[in-house]
């Protein structure tokens, strides 16, 4: 019997030490990478890059979409088909776009910038349930850089990072195959034929379906990305320039001032404040179960009820809200109008509009006007502002001066102020009020939304609330210390309201027709000195009676010429939601 000697293993030499399984794994994504690689590097012609772009985009960058038409579904055997649908809808439309965009590497660019602007696109879609129509692009345009910092967040980052990356990687590595410009040319051609008739098969085929669901959910049109956005976007910048330019009405000839100004012991002053995202369910004085407006209640202010907003966003109210025309007008003009600060102004008044936003929208463009930042001490601004973004009582510092410029043979007559608050401008809502305001805690401190309770989201908003509460009650201080001099009075209506996680939504500019009320429903409220209350010989118990009657952002022109006493051939009584209530003993 022999024995074989079993000799130990030698020990491993420093630097080749045996493969671990981190190594296997390591040698595994190595090689799993160069596959990709390879097949990412292969030579492509332009338009397959583009069909697979299409193809992409719809799979990662509309998951608000699918969702939508699931909740709207219901059953999957109902929504699966539409979703399928739309789907194909989806590729044709946005390989239709891109085909003009098909000709060489040199639109790698271009593909990754629709790639992006369909990631961020998403995220706004995801986090506040907005759409991407023509109204909201032109806001997106007008966003001054305070607003847009107040979008940004690590959220945001991660949702666009997890569309980009992907196809950042596909398109950096792509090779191009070059062609002649003729092969291009029929092969782009053909591509958009083809695109355009399978859209036309599917659409016809399912039309039973695709036709009542468009019909009834406007907004789902505008939920097909990045093509809603590229059409909205190409609606506002492309569209105009094909369109004549509008010309300036004029409205104010003949103004007049009526006839409480002749030997009147002092002249009027009236200070109409434009609020910003304010909900009247949101008001205590409007019923609420929070007192957030006490300042205002202890003022004995009039707070309307039932007063509906001409848009769901600044920039299609504000301008509405100032016209002659009301909303159906506005909307359908063919020309612009000189508005009511025109008018005024042209009546002889004083007139000043003040800005604690991203501008007027073009309303106080023949009107003096002034940031509400300007001229600030570097106290005040350490004390009411985060870089160029200010609470509203930043209006009422250095108003005395700001009056005291105006023509003295202006101010003799009357005076008329316009501040434009930041009011509750969100998504940043916490940057809305004061510490020592913030009553309702604890509160939501990001911009991130989604990432709140409902509870939190709640209570930030109704701080901003406060805030304007506590503004607006400085405010007619600030007029009652005016009253040896002025007979003041003060109007405030917001421009829209706000949604605050109802149906899934936030934040506000989803289309008129299908808005919810919450973005609609706004606050409207008046406050009159003794010698304004006399001057106009105003009834309080008929204004009070008047408080649950409905009223529109059309009856604020009207009625601000009437209790102006500003006659011009534009005014209607039936629009002056005073007009019963003035001249009566």
């Amino acid at each position: 019997m022999s024995f074989t000697r079993i000799e130990p293993a030698p020990a491993p030499v420093r630097g080749m030490e045996l493969p671990t399984a981190n190594a296997s794994y390591l040698a595994l994504a190595r090689a799993l990478w160069a596959r990709v690689d390879a097949w990412l590097a292969q030579p492509r012609t332009a338009q397959r890059v583009v069909l697979w772009l299409a193809i992409y985009l719809a799979a990662a960058a509309n998951w608000p979409l699918w969702d939508e038409l699931a909740r709207i579904g219901g059953a999957p055997s109902t929504y699966l088909p539409t979703s399928a649908a739309m789907a194909v809808l989806m590729v044709c439309a946005t390989v239709a776009l891109l085909s003009f965009t098909a000709w060489s590497r040199w639109m790698k660019p271009l593909w990754f910038a629709v790639v992006l602007l369909a990631a961020f696109v998403q995220h706004y879609m995801l986090e506040y349930r907005v759409v991407m129509d023509p109204t909201m692009i032109a806001n997106v345009l007008q966003t001054d850089p305070n607003e847009a910092r107040d979008l940004m967040s690590w959220r945001m980052a991660f949702h666009v990072l997890l569309v980009v990356l992907l196809p950042a990687l596909a398109l950096w590595r792509a090779r191009i195959v070059p062609m002649r410009f003729v092969s291009k040319l029929w092969r782009n051609a053909a591509l958009l034929v083809l695109a355009l008739a399978l859209a036309l098969v599917a659409a016809v085929s399912m039309n039973r379906q695709l036709a009542p669901l468009m019909r009834n959910n406007v907004h789902l049109r505008y939920m097909m990305n990045p093509v809603a956005s590229l059409y909205s976007a190409g609606s506002v910048l492309i569209k105009p320039m094909f369109k004549r330019s509008r010309k300036l009405v004029p409205i104010t000839a003949g103004t007049a001032l009526g006839a409480s100004y002749a030997g009147q012991a002092r002249p009027p002053m009236f200070v109409l404040v434009v609020g910003e995202t304010a909900r009247a369910d949101h008001f205590g004085l409007n019923g609420y179960a929070r007192d957030t407006t006490p300042e205002l209640a202890a003022r004995g202010v009039l707070s309307y009820r039932d007063v509906h907003s001409c848009g769901t966003n600044t920039l299609a109210s504000v301008p509405c809200m100032f016209s002659p025309l009301g909303k159906q007008g506005y909307e359908s003009r063919k020309d612009d109008y000189e508005n009511l600060v025109d008018v005024l102004q042209a009546a002889g008044l004083a007139v000043l509009w003040l800005d604690n936003q991203a501008g007027c929208k073009d309303v106080c463009t023949r009107i003096p006007n002034a940031s509400a930042f300007d001229s600030l001490t570097p106290a005040q601004k350490n004390a009411l502002c985060d870089g160029e973004e200010c609470l509203d009582d930043v209006l009422l510092k250095g108003l005395d001066a700001r009056i005291a410029a105006l023509p003295a043979e202006r101010r003799a007559k009357g005076v008329v102020l316009v501040m434009h608050q930041m009011g509750s401008h969100g998504p940043a809502y916490y940057k809305r009020s004061a510490p020592e305001v913030k009553r309702f805690l604890p509160e939501c401190k990001t911009n991130a939304l989604a990432e709140c309770g409902h509870a939190e989201l709640q209570n930030v908003y109704d701080n901003s609330i406060a805030q304007t509460d506590h503004f607006l009650g400085q405010t007619i201080d600030w007029l009652k210390a005016q009253s040896g001099q002025y007979d003041p009075s003060l109007l405030y209506v917001s421009d829209h309201g706000e949604s605050l996680g109802e149906y899934g939504l936030f934040l506000h500019g989803v289309p008129y027709s299908f808005a919810p009320e919450a973005q609609k429903h706004v606050p409207m409220v008046t406050w009159f000195s003794q010698g304004m209350t006399e001057r106009r010989k105003l009834s309080r118990s008929c204004m009070e009676a008047g408080l649950d009657t409905p009223l529109t952002h059309d009856n604020l022109y009207h009625t601000v010429l009437g209790l102006m006493d500003v006659a011009n051939s534009t005014y209607k009584p039936a629009l002056d939601a005073l007009a019963s209530c003035r001249n009566r003993a």
